[in-house]
This record gives structure tokens, sequence and C-alpha cells, in this order.
């Protein structure tokens, strides 16, 4: 299916499912401990990856152990820079050296990006450059606002109030210290599944899932 615009707000399948996004990694420390939590979890979740965190000391192999642990990727800029008010010529510069850092950590020139995010939900022109680098532009019905505070408690609260049927749940993995986001995850998720709830991948614009 070709990529829309128009950006994803929906997990695949139905009920009672949402998908979990994790913006502004790699991180050694955060996202290598919220991995541990989603594989206990069997959980997939979706990773939008900035470029400068790959580079950064042990980013690489995070960003192996994300691909390995069977999650998919989203490129999010080669920094937190807002794109709202940029032109195509300079998105487009930097998705592709986002793709190609990715790619290079990697070592495969052909891996798999599914989609784009945009740093701070500040689209502009973004997301039809994305679509023609062949990105499907991914949004967000609900965050736990983790760059607001790190409060166990704050968070759990926060999390579980952003999971809706169907949705796609925002928390970060980078860009700070994110020790209480990963402590809310590891307290949400299984609560979750013990009453029913699957956490899928987001879906395509026709509803149907994108495999990684």
């Amino acid at each position: 299916m070709p990529a829309s615009p128009t950006p994803v707000l929906s997990a695949a399948a139905t009920g009672r499912v949402a998908a979990l996004t994790f913006d502004d990694g790699p991180d050694p420390e955060s996202t290598c401990a919220l991995l541990d939590v989603l594989r206990q979890n069997r959980v997939r979740a979706t990773f939008c990856v900035v470029g400068s965190q790959v580079g950064a000391c042990g980013g690489d192999a995070v960003l192996r152990r994300v691909v390995a642990d069977g999650h998919a990727l989203a490129a999010h800029g080669m920094t937190y820079a807002d794109m709202g008010r940029w032109g195509p010529a300079r998105v487009r510069t930097d998705l592709l050296a986002n793709l190609a850092v990715i790619r290079e950590a990697l070592g495969d020139p052909a891996a798999p990006v599914a989609w784009f995010r945009a740093p701070n939900g500040s689209w502009g022109c973004s997301a039809q450059v994305a679509v023609e680098l062949g990105l499907q532009p991914l949004g967000v019905t609900g965050t736990i606002d983790d760059w607001r505070t790190q409060d166990v408690a704050t968070l759990t609260a926060n999390l579980r109030a952003a999971i809706r049927p169907g949705g796609i749940v925002l928390a970060h993995d980078g860009g700070g210290d994110r020790r209480g986001t990963v402590e809310a995850v590891g307290v949400v998720l299984p609560q979750w599944l013990d009453d029913g709830w699957r956490f899928t991948l987001p879906a395509h614009p026709d509803g149907s899932a994108t495999e990684q």
C-alpha cells in the first residue's frame, strides 16, 4: 500500500489493541531496559530513531538489538530539531541522512524503515517529503507526557489513560532520563495484557498491519 501524507492514527487489528511507540532513542541505558520489559511481555513496538543518537556511544549496537528483537523502525530526524518551518529540500536532506545512519548501523542498505514521525509533532511539509521517500507519517492518539516528569506514579497513571482501543501511544526512550518511563511501562504492560489487551504495530492507511 502506498504511503499517505495523512499521519496514521490507528493500531493494526481491532478490539482491545493499541500500538506503543517510543521517540528520541536509541539510548544505551533506557532503550535496553525498555527492550527487556517488552521482551518479557512479548510485545512489539515502534522505535522512532534520532540519527545523532545512533552515532552516540553504543547507539548502533542498541539499534541492532531493537531490530533483532522484532520491533519496527521510524525515522525521527537527525536531531531533535523542529521541522515544521523547514523547506522540502532541508527536510529531504535530513531524512535521507537519518535513513543512511540507521541502515549503516544495521549493516544493511535495504533495511526496512516503515515510518516517519516529525519531532514535536510539528509536520509542516515533512509529511509529504516523507511519503516521497517511501515513509508513512505516523501520528499519536495518546501520550504519557514523560518530557514533563519522570515520577513513576504519574507516568503509570498517564500511560493507563493514554491506552485507548485502536490508538497509538507515545512515550520516550531517549532525550533525557527515562528511567521513570521504563518503570511505568513495566508496571502497566503486564496488567493490561492480563486484562485481555494486545499491543500491535501501527496500521497501514488501509487498516492492515505493517510488517517489519
